[in-house]
């Protein structure tokens, strides 16, 4: 009773997928950056935060890109190159920690509300509304301002302000799949609602988390990068590339490096997950099967 509703094997998933080219451009984008980030003490040719004897021109400037350093230095004569490398670490931690909390969090509270309804659903759901109702940013703004900024402290006030979008689908989700007839079989044959949740009701929605989880890493990283330049981010001497960009923006005119190559990275890694999440959409989504 549930196979028109299953989602493609993962092989099938898996050669679908490769299929897309533009999924296997962001699929590569992501492996080279996750590999940049882990291999970044052997890659990047200086610390992070060692300001160089030679960083800076002999009027104090930063040294442009060529020569001794790759991508050129920044404000302090900190090779620009190796502090992209250690700042990818710090997007991708806040990306994959945030993500996942709020995931859990927008799950959690989706699916409880869909399955009970009654008070229980329309007291999480208008608390859900409620936080709709706040611009993200200018409460990431004040959360931040709030907690003394660090990794883990952007981490948490992230999830607590980006969970509300997968609440809301899931709710949505869930609701239609507690009224689908095999549920009502299972309660009519006496199955507990441990069961109903876990076996029934929760696969069917690992399509639906799945994109979610992907989409949602560029939202994180892109929020991440904002809160980081606007001051209530990450804090240096820790690089990320929202503070990279804050430091420098000085240097916006004499030195335009600075700001373009670590935006570059930015917009690069967000589209990189939103391709490769646009693309699980359409290949777990039953109703595509037969289309291509």
């Amino acid at each position: 009773m549930t196979a028109a509703l299953a989602s493609p094997r993962p092989a099938t998933a898996l050669r679908r997928l490769a299929r897309r080219p533009m999924a296997v451009l962001g699929i590569v984008l992501i492996i080279l950056v996750v590999a940049g980030a882990v291999l970044a003490p052997w890659l990047a040719p200086y610390k992070p935060e060692e300001q160089l004897f030679d960083g800076l021109t002999l009027q104090g400037a930063p040294m442009p890109p060529g020569g001794a350093y790759l991508l050129g230095t920044d404000l302090l004569g900190r090779d620009l190159f190796s502090r992209l490398l250690y700042g990818a670490r710090t997007s991708l931690v806040i990306g994959v920690v945030a993500n996942g909390a709020a995931l859990l969090i927008g799950t959690l509270i989706g699916i409880t509300a869909g399955f009970f309804r009654g008070w229980i659903g329309a007291v999480l759901m208008r608390f859900t509304d409620l936080m709709m109702a706040f611009p993200a940013l200018l409460l990431a703004i004040c959360l931040a301002a709030i907690f003394s900024p660090s990794l883990w402290i952007v981490a948490m006030v992230i999830a607590l302000v980006n969970w509300v979008q997968t609440a809301r689908v899931i709710y949505t989700e869930t609701t239609s799949l507690a009224t689908r007839d095999f549920i009502a079989a299972e309660r009519t044959l006496g199955a507990g609602t441990g069961r109903i949740l876990f076996r029934h009701i929760l696969p069917h929605l690992m399509p639906t988390i799945i994109v979610w989880g992907t989409l949602g890493i560029s939202t994180t990283v892109l929020l991440e990068a904002t809160l980081s330049f606007l001051g209530v981010g990450v804090q240096p001497p820790t690089p990320s590339w929202g503070n990279i960009i804050f430091e420098n923006q000085t240097y916006f005119q004499s030195a335009p490096w600075l700001v373009f190559i670590p935006g570059a990275a930015i917009i690069l890694l967000a589209l990189a997950f939103n391709l490769v999440g646009d693309a699980l959409r359409d290949v777990l989504d039953p109703t595509q099967r037969g289309r291509e």
